[in-house]
């Protein structure tokens, strides 16, 4: 792991940065729209309009680099983040927010995309999958130091948004002056979404019920704070315990994945998971209660995206790599582009504890799939298994997606070899 921060060191910095950026703008978002005024439902649209923009993105990134280079589209998508968060406090419309939305995942998108791409070269086949796990520490790291900057300024000023903007400019100074030169992305023909779904029905049923679970919680998780009167103080931490359970449980999990039958470890996992929505359900806004919610959907949520990852690479080839990571990231995007939508017409509806409703009914629905999966398929034997558990963040782009899985399949042929 040091060998491969001491060669990453810069790029892990930027990106870090850039994820303290993108995790105070989505949480500022959800406390300014309670003083502006904004109902749940209103704030939900604007919240799912992050994920719409983030699956264009990512489906014309690759387009863009093969056009123009890595360092242009980075340096072009990076001015239009900046600027759009510094218009945010001087146009709040819900309407005129959504659609700074779009553009603010296009353009985080895109430099995912590209930040990905530069890391995956830096790294060869031995420490490939070491790279992701420090990538994915550096992103959760950044999201939960992002909610402790929500207490520097008053969310309802401009200074917090100035202070977003700066550190997503400055995220870009260590990436672009380090990168090497990268190959431009060889153009994939993409399976459709039924051959992904032939392949594995419950990694694409899973990946599209993990969609809504992820956006409730980078989405509305701060809108619900607001809406049950808690502090700012008490809305930064309750936002950082997902984060910070799912820093702390991926790896046990992992250790797990590799070692029994990745069905019964989805379906256990997403039902202790959907008992962590129940107890938020259940908590009526007391605190600790509430904190104990987030670390476990937050801890075993994530960890449940890679273990979809991993043990949908257990049915594919190496060269089906490309695109199907594409198609499970897509098929998690429209489950995120909903989430929200539903989420909010819900604690408008029902009042703010149906937050956890929406979770703990995807969770559950989840876990009963993937029992009903294990009566359908015999589990892989262990030799023809084609992958080991590679962590990759819901955050991430099919980019990473696609090196998580080929980690997997690298580091199960070297322990093989070995």
């Amino acid at each position: 792991m040091l060998q491969v921060l001491s060669s990453s060191w810069a790029l892990m910095l930027g990106m870090m940065l850039l994820m303290v950026g993108n995790g105070l703008q989505g949480t500022l978002l959800g406390v300014r729209g309670d003083i502006e005024g904004f109902s749940p439902f209103a704030m939900s649209i604007v919240m799912s309009a992050y994920f719409v923009g983030f699956l264009g993105g990512s489906r014309m990134t690759p387009t863009m680099i093969r056009r123009v280079g890595h360092v242009r589209v980075f340096a072009a998508l990076g001015s239009f983040i900046s600027a759009v968060l510094i218009l945010y406090p001087t146009w709040t419309d819900p309407w005129a927010w959504t659609f700074m939305r779009v553009i603010i995942g296009f353009c985080f998108s895109g430099v995912y995309v590209t930040a990905e791409s530069w890391l995956n070269n830096s790294a060869d086949n031995q420490n490939r999958g070491k790279a992701l796990s420090l990538y994915m520490i550096m992103q959760m790291l950044g999201i939960i130091i992002a909610q402790a900057l929500l207490l520097v300024a008053d969310p309802g000023g401009y200074v917090l948004f100035v202070i977003i903007s700066v550190l997503v400019s400055v995220s870009f100074a260590p990436i672009l002056l380090s990168v090497s030169p990268t190959p431009a992305f060889e153009a994939t023909k993409p399976k459709t979404l039924r051959e992904i779904m032939e392949i594995s029905p419950l990694g694409c049923v899973g990946m599209f019920l993990l969609g809504g679970v992820f956006a409730a919680q980078f989405g509305m998780s701060a809108v619900y704070g607001t809406q049950v009167g808690l502090t700012l103080g008490q809305i930064s931490l309750f936002v950082s315990m997902f984060y910070i359970g799912a820093t702390l449980i991926q790896y046990p999990l992992g250790w797990l994945s590799d070692r029994m039958d990745r069905r019964q470890l989805i379906m256990i996992v997403a039902a202790v998971c959907a008992v962590g929505a129940f107890i938020g359900m259940a908590s009526g806004g007391q605190y600790t209660l509430l904190l104990v919610s987030a670390f476990l959907i937050g801890g075993l949520s994530n960890p449940l995206y890679s273990l979809l990852v991993a043990y949908t690479n257990d049915f594919i080839e190496l060269e089906d790599m490309a695109s199907v990571s594409g198609g499970l990231v897509f098929i998690n995007g429209l489950g995120a582009i909903s989430g929200p939508i539903i989420t909010g017409w819900l604690m408008s509806t029902f009042g703010a504890g149906a937050y956890f409703l929406l979770i703990a009914t995807l969770l559950v629905m989840l876990a009963l799939y993937a029992a009903y999966r294990m009566t359908q398929r015999a589990s892989p034997a262990s030799e023809e298994t084609s992958s080991s558990y590679a962590p990759v963040s819901m955050s991430s782009s099919a980019l990473a997606v696609e090196y998580a899985l080929e980690a997997g399949a690298e580091e199960d042929e070297s322990s093989e070899a070995s």
